[in-house]
């Protein structure tokens, strides 16, 4: 039943990261970073193959070892907290509504700019140097 629970977890992820990767606004490494840390409580096949993924698996490995966030996904995500906190001053949602929503976007992006970088370029690093180690 428990592997069933995270099972389920790293599905509904994956399909939010899908999601995502379709739609722009939507955030993809987010949920590939939840179903990973899911994957790992009960689908190890599952966190294997997104660690290992062409394209996001560099990031996730460089969350999950360091906490690291590359530059490019911090620019990318400040511009759209900051946009969409734009679009929710214009809309009818009550004042209390878009001060918390605005001040919790505000306090995730200072959170996500004190986390270290990482190079987009570091996950080709790692992959070589994992591979020099096997020969």
């Amino acid at each position: 039943m428990r592997t069933l629970f995270w099972r389920s977890l790293v599905v509904i992820f994956v399909i939010l990261g899908f999601i995502g990767a379709l739609l722009p606004g939507m955030p993809t490494t987010v949920f590939l970073i939840l179903a990973a840390w899911a994957a790992s409580k009960g689908w190890p096949q599952m966190d294997a193959w997104l660690l290992n993924h062409p394209k996001y698996g560099a990031t996730l490995r460089g969350w999950r070892e360091n906490g690291t966030v590359p530059r490019k996904a911090k620019w990318f995500a400040s511009i759209m907290m900051f946009i969409s906190g734009i679009i929710m001053l214009f809309t009818t949602a009550p004042l209390a509504v878009k001060i918390f929503t605005n001040a919790t976007m505000l306090i995730v992006c200072i959170w996500l700019w004190m986390r270290p970088e990482s190079s987009d370029s570091s996950g080709t690093e790692h992959q070589q140097h994992s591979s020099e180690e096997q020969r």
